[in-house]
Formats: C-alpha cells, sequence, structure tokens
C-alpha cells in the first residue's frame, strides 16, 4: 500500500498556493517609521513576496502537510501528476520576485541572488614584468 499524499491532487496543491498568495498579498508587512521635521511615527505597509519557504510554511502552519518539499523534487518519481502545478507556482514566485526587485518594491540584490540572477564580470590584470629578461 502506498503512502498517503497529504495534499491529494495537482489541483488541491494550486487551490492551496492560490490562497497563501492572496494572504500574503493581503497582509503587508508594517515597517514603523518616523517622518517630517517633527518625527511624527508611521506605520508604512510594504508589500510582501511570495517565496517557496512560505507556501512551505503556509502548508504546515495550516496543518496541511508537514513538507511540501517532496511534490516539488517529485521524490522517488511519486508525485509525477504534480510537475505541472509545481513548475508552475516556482515560476509564479520567481516572477513575482523578479518584478518586485525590478521595479524596487523589493530589494534588487536580494531577489537576484535568490534568483541566481546576480551578474558576475571577470576582471582581470596584465602588468608587464617591469625588468624584462
Amino acid at each position: 500500500m502506498g503512502k498517503h499524499k497529504y495534499i491529494e491532487t495537482p489541483e488541491k496543491m494550486w487551490e492551496y498556493f492560490i490562497a497563501y498568495k492572496e494572504q500574503v498579498k493581503s497582509n503587508p508587512i508594517l515597517k514603523h517609521d518616523f517622518v517630517g521635521g517633527a518625527g511624527k511615527e508611521i506605520q508604512r505597509k510594504l508589500e510582501k513576496p511570495l517565496t517557496m519557504e512560505g507556501f512551505n510554511n503556509y502548508l504546515f502552519m495550516n496543518g496541511i502537510c508537514d513538507n511540501a518539499k517532496h511534490y516539488f523534487a517529485n521524490s522517488d518519481n511519486k508525485y509525477d501528476d504534480y510537475l505541472t502545478i509545481c513548475s508552475h507556482i516556482r515560476e509564479i514566485i520567481r516572477q513575482d520576485q523578479i518584478e518586485g526587485g525590478m521595479s524596487g518594491i523589493y530589494n534588487p540584490s536580494i531577489t537576484q541572488r535568490l534568483n541566481n540572477l546576480v551578474d558576475k564580470q571577470e576582471t582581470s590584470i596584465n602588468i608587464p614584468p617591469m625588468f624584462p629578461d
């Protein structure tokens, strides 16, 4: 007998992801800040990014699944039916992070590193010998 799947179908995985996305986007981070010469206290609303860790924690904290990483890794090829949904979830999260970083909503440097977008440049300097033979 095979092991029970906590997320019964790919469609259910998609429903959970949409619920996670709605929860994240409707609950901004509140940043305590001061403005003006008098230093008036305010709360700035900062948009939260979507993350794989956030989705995995959402599933855990809502009692849905202890660890969704098996679905995304397709452990032992047990989750072939989930490959398309998991692929789209990853791409939507990545799109949110990249577009948020490009538009300055999120820290562009962190967004680049998380998504392997760091621009690597190699610099080499050739110094001729001071006393050629």
